[in-house]
């Protein structure tokens, strides 16, 4: 509907995959430099992760659009719960690989002759496994067992492994897994898109539809964007789109914040908020229907509230802060070298120089600002856990007395 009242091309904010819209926030571009070197390796496990709605799928179809398929195999799975003999048949399957018998036997045989007559016509194969969080150990196990396959000293398959945050945790912390975890030659994992990049990246995917200014935006939308969505690409677009049915019911060519209020409103009214504000983002698994504290018992303490998973914020907060901590030792570094170029030069340096140098120092400080805003946040979650459970133990031993009076 919208498409028509802005005279737009297609549908820019669409929910599905699809490399023509492709945004190199600077996650992304780290997470292809990491993708880039593991893939020039040609062996191994490459292990991409990141939130639901981070643009995994986007950023491994963009990668696929660049590969020759003349050099290059691949094969995509998207995993159910299977164990270690499904995945093998599962595999062999995607590669289009017909099995005569139904045993994991049959399936390896095929796979591994698969995998040398591929290599012998001058041909890399891949296999892309989607939501790895869902493979069992055992299936884990039958991937790592599948790149023993070799033709002399050459590895015959590569595997890049897509998966929720829980599956870097399982990698992390599975004393099975030690072997696959010596296998992984590169990682990375997709955060949010920052606050500056909401913009550029709303505007690209409108400009792939043929958008020339109509809606316009006001500025402060932006970044009340990036804060109801917490950057998340697959939310900012869900959020756009109610943005611009809304403003072309309403016939209005500006987008302005009363509208993403009304948006914002709507949406938790109607059922549908998978965006959510700042305030509950921390929530958020919860309130979609995530694991709660029990609620049972009636006149205890408002324990019926969503619970808090520490451990998962805790580990996203940690992940943030070792981000900021890297942009920040390579912006000092950027700083020093500049610095130091300018007095080589006896302090007649470049404007663009001193002009890069001033950038360079404002990052730095917008860098620290947020370090110290996730440490605050990081001892806020603690301090609520701590509240939280204090409640729950005065509460049950409450309700214990009252069952030995009784």
């Amino acid at each position: 509907m919208f498409d028509d009242f802005y005279g737009l091309d297609g549908r820019p904010f669409q929910l599905t995959p699809d490399p023509a819209f492709y945004f190199e926030s600077s996650t992304h571009r780290k997470a292809l430099s990491y993708l880039g070197y593991g893939l020039a390796q040609g062996e191994g496990f490459v292990v991409i992760t990141g939130e639901v709605g981070a643009g995994k799928s986007t950023l491994v179809a963009h990668l696929m659009a660049t590969i020759d398929p003349s050099r290059m195999t691949a094969a995509n799975v998207v995993t159910s719960a299977l164990d270690g003999e499904e995945i093998v048949h599962v595999v062999a399957q995607s590669f289009g690989l017909p099995v005569a018998g139904h045993d994991k036997a049959s399936a390896l045989g095929t796979l591994e002759a698969f995998f040398h007559d591929e290599a012998r016509a001058g041909r890399r194969c891949l296999l892309i496994v989607d939501e790895a969080q869902n493979l069992s150990i055992g299936a884990l196990e039958e991937l790592r067992m599948l790149s023993n396959f070799q033709l002399g000293s050459h590895p015959l398959l590569q595997t890049l492994l897509l998966g929720q945050p829980e599956f870097r945790q399982t990698l992390l912390e599975s004393n099975q897994l030690e072997q696959l975890r010596q296998r992984v030659i590169a990682t990375h994992h997709l955060g949010p898109m920052e606050v500056r990049e909401v913009q550029p990246y709303i505007e690209h995917r409108l400009s792939r539809v043929g958008w020339h200014g109509n809606p316009g935006f006001e500025p402060d939308l932006f970044p009340a964007i990036h804060e109801a969505t917490g950057g998340i690409p697959r939310r900012i677009n869900q959020l756009v789109n109610r943005l611009l049915l809304l403003g072309a019911v309403d016939q209005q060519e500006r987008i302005d914040v009363a509208m993403l209020k009304q948006v914002l409103d709507e949406m938790a009214e109607d059922g549908a908020l998978s965006v959510v504000t700042a305030a509950s983002q921390d929530n958020e698994r919860y309130a979609l229907g995530g694991p709660h504290i029990p609620v049972g018992v009636a006149q205890g303490p408002a324990f019926s509230e969503p619970g808090l998973d520490a451990t998962h914020v805790r580990r996203i907060l940690a992940a943030e802060l070792a981000d900021r901590d890297s942009q920040i030792a390579d912006l000092r570094d950027a700083l020093t070298e500049l610095s130091a170029t300018t007095q080589e030069q006896g302090g007649a340096a470049s404007q663009d120089l001193v002009e890069r140098v001033t950038a360079l120092e404002s990052r730095l400080a917008e860098a620290d600002a947020r370090t110290e805003s996730l440490t605050a946040r990081l001892a806020e979650t603690d301090r609520t856990l701590r509240h939280t459970l204090t409640m729950l133990i005065e509460w049950i031993e409450s309700g214990d007395r009252e069952r030995k009076v009784a």
